[in-house]
């Protein structure tokens, strides 16, 4: 299955979720993994996970950009977005989840100035 795929400004590559399903897919293939995983707080946004273990607060940042931009809270509402912020190994999903749905533990939240959001749309 095909994520979609963007580069940081420093080049590093991050991978997207399309929908529930895909979202599923992408976090199956990270899940238990050290990898950085984004998902807006509110639900309806795609997975992003950064192609890069350690990534730099600016990279997390950029990343947490790309994850709102495509989100459902972005679409309606167009303002400042909080995101999650976690690993593969932080991330479990039970038998009885709707699709595209995970639990996660020990996120951390960033917030996403709406500016930052706008620079990644006109790209």
């Amino acid at each position: 299955m095909k994520f979609r795929e963007a580069k940081l400004s420093t080049g590093v590559k991050i991978m997207l979720g399309k929908n529930s399903e895909n979202n599923d897919e992408l976090m199956k293939q990270f899940k238990g993994k050290p990898n950085t995983i984004l998902h807006t707080v509110a639900s309806g946004s795609p997975f992003c996970v950064i192609d890069k273990l350690n990534p730099t607060k600016a990279e997390i940042a950029e990343a947490g950009a790309f994850c709102a931009r495509y989100s459902q809270d972005w679409r309606n509402n167009k303002k400042d977005i909080s995101v999650n912020v976690f690993t593969g190994q932080d991330a479990r999903k039970r038998f009885w989840m709707k699709q595209g749905t995970w639990n996660v533990k020990n996120a951390k939240i960033i917030k996403v100035k709406k500016s930052e959001i706008q620079r990644i749309e006109k790209k």
